[in-house]
């Protein structure tokens, strides 16, 4: 079943035309990532969450000027003291949606003195049912989402020490901000999102990285994360791999796979993970 998953998740990039790129060109971890929501089966394990609005925010929203010209946005929770340290949350597929910034506001109170970023990846798109996330996934160009992580690289300043976490689409780009950072990153926690496969970007990594694995995922599956593991051994980066008999998007209370058990262990982890790096 596995093998047959990553034979079609391959043919469908095969044949997928992307934008702005060569016929020849490889599509980036993150664009493979994306062709998953041509998986109906991907689709429908994601329930349609429940509305939920955030009461009494303790962080506001922000804009900042973007690497390429434009704008981005972002939800923000500034320490009480000035702190140089900062943690970047990317958001799964439904977007910045209060969950998230709910998310953010329980991280920032864990870890205490940090300043907290959730990014907008989506530029102000928030879906409330799941062919509205597939769609707003699917047309995220890696470009945009760049230029937007290289505006908060900006808006905090080359003194900031860099934290990453995010869960599925947000667990690959957890990476991708840890990559774009460079020596300003400290810690990486990816959720079940797709590594980068490229050696040649692995061997720029100077961060350690929390790999949140779930045995049942049928897409980050046991061939990708041997994949991983193999290319940071092979490059000699620091890889941890925190596995639990659970299915995709197991962390999220939306989500008909939801579990409370594994999901505070797995939060346990990656909070301390990051309080351990970030100093």
């Amino acid at each position: 079943m596995k093998t047959s998953l990553v034979i079609t998740l391959s043919l469908l990039v095969a044949t997928q035309s992307f934008s702005q790129k060569s016929c020849c060109a490889k599509p980036s971890s993150t664009e493979t990532f994306a062709m998953l929501t041509h998986n109906e089966k991907f689709v429908a394990t994601h329930l349609d969450p429940h509305p939920f609005t955030l009461s009494n925010p303790i962080g506001k929203d922000i804009t900042f000027k973007t690497a390429d010209g434009k704008e981005g946005h972002a939800y923000e929770i500034k320490a009480e003291k000035p702190t140089n340290n900062y943690v970047f949350v990317i958001h799964e597929w439904w977007g910045l949606n209060d969950y998230i910034k709910q998310e953010s506001e329980k991280i920032f109170k864990t870890l205490g003195n940090v300043n907290v970023i959730a990014i907008d990846l989506y530029d102000h798109k928030i879906a409330a049912v799941k062919d509205s996330a597939a769609k707003y996934m699917q047309s995220v160009k890696t470009e945009r989402a760049e230029a937007i992580i290289k505006g908060v690289l900006s808006h905090v300043g080359t003194k900031a020490n860099i934290a990453t976490i995010g869960w599925c689409f947000g667990g690959g780009w957890s990476m991708q901000s840890t990559l774009l950072a460079g020596k300003q990153s400290k810690a990486c926690v990816m959720y079940y999102g797709m590594p980068e496969e490229k050696m040649e970007k692995i061997k720029t990594l100077t961060t350690p990285i929390l790999f949140i694995w779930p045995e049942q995922d049928q897409w980050i599956n046991k061939e990708v994360v041997t994949k991983f593991e193999t290319n940071m051994k092979t490059t000699n980066k620091s890889l941890t791999v925190k596995s639990y008999n659970a299915d995709h998007a197991f962390a999220n209370p939306s989500n008909p796979k939801f579990s409370k058990e594994f999901a505070d262990d797995a939060y346990k982890h990656a909070t301390e993970f990051i309080k351990l790096h970030l100093k």
